[in-house]
């Protein structure tokens, strides 16, 4: 969540994210035109690339030295690459291969997956916890689970009833969350056991396509994201019966009566009425766009970021405590100079919540739910975690550059 990577009918660009007002270009380049896969390792100088000119051939590139790692051909077309500080996976629609980052050598082939037409794959990015998840059926929702490190399968997990649309992993590699071509209902299990956590409704009246899913650093929330104008972004809490003592209101009595028919209702009824709401939502100004979500720290207070197709990047203040309607504060055009596209929706938008408001003002007293822990340009460390020397390449891949990775300020 430290960089934002786009590919174009020119090439790609790389921007950085750590300010809300001014969006930095880091870097630029028009050598490979139509590229539609570009991946950087964290906010290292290591991006890969895939063109549709060679949609069959993965470019690795140094892009501070402006040189060629090395490349590779397949067998089909690449449809989606993921990577951490351990290994390089690229999918394709009936076979995975696995590479050893250090020196990009071939460790792993998977054959004969299921029919993955989309490439829907996902890796940890906690590279001592290298968990692969990818579609185990093509016709249901289940999903097989892979350990990256000792190269051996996991578990299945039968997720859904119906086909996959969506995978991510947290930041630890700990919990998996998942939605189905339905996309009304978001699970989340616990890796590697496969237990299912969490349940969530996006909604009943609709079937969306989820384009994604992404959980916040500190795996307090998910967001998801879908062809709709709506975003919705659910926390991750157990709700006890050690709750307050509701007021006696209509609502809070209906409330009661609906908890006490689950007792007697079919589990299936009684599970979808339990089932958690989204605890903040954004409403985006067009809908049926592809876009992309992400939950981050920017200026020491929680951002929710939504880059869609047109080549937009929108940033939102997300309340931690309240929830809510997000407020959008920023509107960056990512096919222009580079430079931020002055915001003019922002006289439409509601004030922010007085109590919120103050908190923004008062930077000092944020609390402490805002500030959202994890992986840093260290490589992909979590903070003070100490990278052992072996982690490191000796080979073509230079990871432990100091001045790929500056220190972070916290």
């Amino acid at each position: 969540c430290s960089s934002l990577a786009i590919g174009t009918t020119t090439g790609y660009r790389l921007f950085s994210l750590s300010s809300v007002e001014q969006l930095d270009q880091v870097h630029e380049s028009n050598e490979i035109p139509d590229v539609y896969i570009v991946e950087r390792l964290f906010s290292s100088s290591l991006v890969v690339v895939v063109s549709h000119a060679k949609p069959q051939q993965m470019n690795v590139y140094h892009f501070k030295k402006g040189t060629e790692i090395c490349n590779y051909s397949y067998s089909s077309n690449i449809l989606s690459i993921r990577l951490n500080r351990q290994r390089l996976v690229v999918c394709l629609e009936e076979s995975i291969y696995i590479h050893n980052i250090k020196d990009m050598k071939l460790l792993k082939t998977i054959l004969d997956t299921p029919p993955n037409t989309t490439g829907l794959c996902a890796l940890s990015i906690n590279h001592a916890n290298s968990y692969l998840a990818y579609p185990g059926s093509a016709t249901s929702g289940e999903i097989a689970l892979y350990d990256g490190n000792s190269l051996k399968t996991a578990c299945t997990i039968p997720a859904h009833d119906g086909p996959l649309a969506a995978l991510a992993f947290n930041s630890t590699g700990s919990k998996l969350a998942s939605a189905s071509e339905k996309g009304t209902v978001i699970r989340v299990f616990s890796i590697p056991g496969g237990q299912k956590l969490y349940e969530f409704r996006r909604g009943m009246k609709r079937y969306v396509n989820i384009s994604s899913l992404v959980f916040s650093m500190d795996s307090q929330f998910l967001c998801a994201s879908s062809n709709t104008e709506t975003v919705h972004i659910f926390k991750l809490e157990h709700l006890t019966d050690s709750r307050p003592e509701e007021p006696p209101t209509w609502s809070g009595y209906m409330g009661k009566m609906f908890q006490a028919a689950t007792n007697y209702l079919p589990a299936q009824v009684s599970g979808m009425m339990n089932q958690d709401r989204a605890f903040a939502t954004v409403r985006l100004n067009v809908s049926g766009q592809r876009n992309i979500c992400a939950l981050s720290t920017i200026q020491k207070l929680p951002r929710l970021l939504v880059t869609t197709s047109d080549g937009h990047l929108c940033i939102y203040n997300l309340d931690p405590q309240d929830g809510g309607e997000c407020v959008l504060i920023k509107k960056h055009s990512l096919l222009g100079s580079g430079k931020m596209e002055e915001n003019k929706e922002n006289d439409l938008q509601p004030p922010l919540p007085q109590s919120y408001a103050a908190t923004v003002a008062r930077q000092s007293t944020v609390p402490s739910t805002s500030t959202m822990p994890g992986y840093s340009e260290d490589g992909g460390a979590l903070r003070g975690e100490v990278i052992p020397e072996h982690e490191f390449a000796t080979g073509p891949v230079c990871l432990d550059d100091e001045n790929e990775f500056p220190p972070v300020s916290i």
